[in-house]
């Protein structure tokens, strides 16, 4: 079996060979940040859940708990950092440009 290490260099290896690197993040990546997932353990506001306010029809329903919401997530994200795991995929796009394409549902703007 592998070692991790063995594991690690054969990933890089591959990524040197590659002609293209596509990265698709999802909202774990910044739970380290402190950002809360959607579908985490930490995702409830008042109850709510956030599929339940990202949308056109909860917007017209009521339009002040939807902006109460999101002001909510913007105060909470305002003060988070990028992790290790960011910094690495800023690494990674700096090291190869115009190979790697990062592509992400995030809105926190902790990506490069």
């Amino acid at each position: 079996m592998d070692s991790d290490t063995e594991l690690i260099e054969r990933a890089r290896g591959l990524l040197l060979d590659a002609p293209r690197i596509l990265v698709m993040t999802g909202a774990g990546i910044s739970a380290e940040s402190g950002v809360p997932t959607f579908r985490g353990p930490d995702r409830l506001w008042k109850s709510l859940s956030p599929q339940d306010l990202a949308t056109p029809e909860a917007f017209a329903k009521d339009a002040r708990l939807v902006w109460e919401w999101y002001e909510w997530r913007r105060e909470l994200i305002r003060d988070c950092t990028p992790n290790a795991s960011h910094i690495a995929l800023a690494r990674l796009a700096l090291r190869h440009p115009g190979r790697t394409t990062l592509v992400t549902q995030n809105v926190d703007g902790l990506h490069p």
